[in-house]
């Protein structure tokens, strides 16, 4: 049977905003209390007395805190790029469409001063890439099913330390840092140490000085 703290961590957790208040202990742990108190009686099917539920909440705000990303991993500022004049496309994956690919990076082998990145999942494949591609890149991929488009993309890349794949929680330091000031992200694309984050041209300033904030002694 679930028990009234297993069931408490569940509820917070469905909420990113509520774990990080209780991470920063400015919430008002009688008033979360008596929220919650109907969601953990549905959860433990019984009822429960409010003083077990601020108990409950008292124990994962202690974890939630020894858990918290500690930010001396980055040796001050890391290395942040800014890019405009972006836009992605989603296609559907083909046989096609693999070959097409491969046409392009052949005609863009002379070009420079570009940006294109290319995610192929299970069923579909998104490419983003900068507006001067655009021509070329219909052109390229005529007849491919598109599936979704955005336009006027930005995107900011962070250089991450050597050491972040061992570092649980350090792109969620990011973006839970957008999230917090109503920014939505578009995409997301990573390699072993940098962290890309596609958004809308009118998000870019705003997120770039958000994600500089974070990272200031």
């Amino acid at each position: 049977m679930i028990t009234i703290p297993e069931t408490v961590e569940v509820i917070v957790k469905k909420s990113l905003f509520l774990e990080e208040a209780l991470s920063l202990g400015i919430v008002n742990l009688s008033a979360l209390a008596r929220q919650i108190k109907p969601d953990v009686e549905k959860g433990v099917m019984k009822e429960v007395q409010e003083g077990a539920v601020i108990m409950a909440l008292k124990r994962l705000s202690f974890k939630i805190r020894k858990k918290q990303l500690k930010l001396d991993v980055f040796k001050g500022v890391p290395d942040l790029m800014l890019r405009s004049n972006l836009f992605e496309i989603t296609f559907l994956n083909s046989d096609s469409l693999i070959s097409k690919q491969k046409l392009l990076l052949e005609q863009l082998k002379s070009q420079k001063n570009y940006f294109m990145t290319v995610n192929q999942g299970i069923f579909e494949t998104t490419i983003i890439a900068s507006n001067a591609l655009k021509n070329q890149f219909f052109e390229t991929f005529k007849g491919e099913r598109e599936i979704a488009r955005f336009d006027n993309l930005s995107s900011i890349t962070v250089h991450l330390p050597k050491d972040n794949p061992f570092i649980p929680g350090i792109y969620s330091f990011i973006l839970r840092a957008l999230a917090w000031e109503g920014i939505s992200v578009i995409e997301v694309v990573s390699t072993c140490n940098e962290f890309t984050i596609i958004l809308m041209d009118r998000d870019a300033d705003s997120a770039f000085s958000i994600i500089k904030r974070l990272f200031r002694p």
